[in-house]
């Protein structure tokens, strides 16, 4: 009986903290969660104040990042934000950027408001590469039924096929890479391919 109540009792807590979880989520604008993960406010859209929510997870959320990476991510005060169609953690990437073969890591880190895309070669806790940056309010897209707006700024790796495949309309396609570069992606929206190449970061073309 006292391993049922024991039970009983760590159940309550769960569901108290997941209350004020929630709690936090639909709080008034310009408050942040208890966690200090999850961002609610207004913006200006069209002359009209508009409520956003950013939902974001910390580094500890992937466990696959190698410690190096992660100690380095902490360190900078990240969170990895996440898009509003996200079913499972993202914006955390593995593929071979620098070469193929490689072992490399991309990352969206969210420190006091402002997102940027980091790059770390090797698993490499160094210094990285930091290919984009953006105040979080610029990465905001309505969705859905409802009139809130999320994040919509999404990196998935891209495979040199896809890559490929994303090259074949235009007049003279290039030759199939040879390794992966990143998908940065807008939801429903653009993807823009980020490719390496001896050291030198580009943007390919698509199209002509």
């Amino acid at each position: 009986m006292l391993v049922s109540q024991t039970v009983l009792t760590t159940v309550r807590q769960t569901q108290a903290a997941i209350l004020c979880l929630l709690g936090a989520l639909v709080a008034p604008a310009q408050q942040v969660d208890l966690g200090g993960l999850d961002t609610s406010g207004r913006t200006t859209v069209d002359g009209h104040s508009t409520p956003y929510l950013i939902r974001r997870l910390p580094v500890n959320a992937f466990p696959q990042l190698p410690p190096a990476i992660q100690a380095q991510l902490n360190e900078r005060g990240c969170l990895i934000p996440q898009t509003y169609e996200a079913h499972r953690p993202e914006n955390v990437v593995n593929a071979s950027l620098e070469h193929r073969g490689s072992s490399d890591w991309a990352v969206l880190c969210s420190v006091k408001g402002t997102v940027s895309l980091l790059v770390f070669f090797s698993g490499s806790a160094s210094e990285p590469t930091v290919l984009a940056s953006a105040p979080e309010t610029s990465r905001l897209q309505a969705h859905g039924a409802g009139s809130v707006l999320g994040f919509n700024w999404g990196i998935d790796p891209a495979t040199p096929e896809e890559i490929h495949e994303a090259q074949l309309n235009m007049h003279r396609p290039p030759q199939r890479p040879d390794h992966d570069g990143i998908a940065d992606s807008v939801v429903e929206g653009r993807t823009i391919y980020r490719f390496c190449s001896h050291g030198t970061w580009t943007i390919l073309d698509t199209e002509d």
